[in-house]
């Protein structure tokens, strides 16, 4: 396994009326983050809030190309970001304890959080159709360029790590700095992964390190 310290490159925040970052999703504009009440979408450029969705925002969320996908509660709620409105809802796995959520292969990846497990579901039903287990706590999830990577955050210590989707044996970390959780986890497609603060109420950018072909 590769293990490097984690290279923070840019903060958001704290951001105002915001106690928490929950789940962290991009949509080639800006970055859409849950606190707890709203969703808010970021210009990653300039760092502004450009606009905000009243919605309960959990844990994790994720942008399919078209439509928002946000975890409150027991449930994952498919919203249009256009206008706000929420258009479907499925059962979240978890049952209530998910975390993080990805869009990737035309189905939805949830962490469950002390579950240590990922979940791919059915977007149309919330139906599991695998699992992968983790060997810690999971928080974020994303898929970048045929890679799952996940947030762990147990205490003080918290990382990003890249797993084998088929074993979910763990292939590289990155170590966050003592106390800096991952809460939420998305792949901007490049060299970026935008990270959830939790209680910090900060999004964080960390470089996303390139492998060899």
């Amino acid at each position: 396994m590769k293990r490097t310290a984690a290279e923070i490159i840019r903060e958001y925040g704290p951001f105002p009326g915001a106690d928490q970052v929950h789940g962290v999703t991009f949509d080639g504009r800006h970055v859409w983050f849950a606190t707890g009440d709203r969703l808010n979408a970021l210009d990653p450029e300039s760092g502004e809030t450009v606009r905000s969705i009243d919605v309960a925002a959990h844990a994790g969320t994720a942008f399919d190309g078209e439509y928002l996908y946000q975890i409150a509660e027991d449930r994952i709620r498919k919203i249009d970001p256009k206008t706000g409105q929420i258009v479907a809802t499925i059962p979240a796995p978890g049952k209530g304890g998910d975390s993080g959520l990805a869009w990737a292969e035309g189905t939805l990846w949830v962490g469950q959080h002390r579950g240590r497990k990922i979940h791919q579901i059915d977007p149309e039903t919330g139906a599991i159709l695998r699992t992968i287990e983790s060997n810690r706590v999971v928080t974020g999830v994303t898929w970048v360029d045929g890679d799952l990577w996940h947030g762990t955050w147990e205490g003080d210590e918290s990382d990003v790590r890249r797993i084998d989707p088929q074993t979910g044996e763990v292939l590289e970390r990155l170590d966050m700095p003592v106390g800096m959780g991952v809460s939420g986890l998305e792949a901007d497609g490049g060299d970026r992964f935008f990270c959830g603060g939790g209680g910090s109420g900060k999004v964080r950018v960390v470089r996303r390190p390139r492998r060899n072909a």
